[in-house]
């Protein structure tokens, strides 16, 4: 629930506040949509991992060497998007 006093005007005004915004935020370009959504959800979380940059660095090395070495196999997105479906539809 938005808000953080005990009058419940309070809250409905904040809803309200929040829902004009949502629906500003949808009308926006693609692009404007994507950084406004980012600079979101990094304002929740003021914590910063200094390695994180890193160890994403040495992941994506990893996997590329898998591919390229054959260790694991590619998938198409055809062929990622057919299962999704056939899992959401409970085939």
């Amino acid at each position: 629930m938005l808000g953080t006093g005990s009058d419940p005007g309070y809250t409905l005004g904040m809803m309200q506040k929040a829902q004009e915004l949502l629906k500003k935020a949808l009308a926006l370009p693609d692009k404007e949509r994507a950084d406004l959504a980012g600079n979101l959800i990094d304002s929740l979380d003021d914590t910063v991992d200094e390695d994180a940059e890193a160890a994403w660095q040495a992941e994506i090395v990893r996997r590329l060497e898998e591919v390229r070495s054959g260790k694991v196999r590619t998938t198409s997105w055809d062929e990622v998007r057919r299962k999704g479906r056939a899992l959401l539809d409970g085939r």
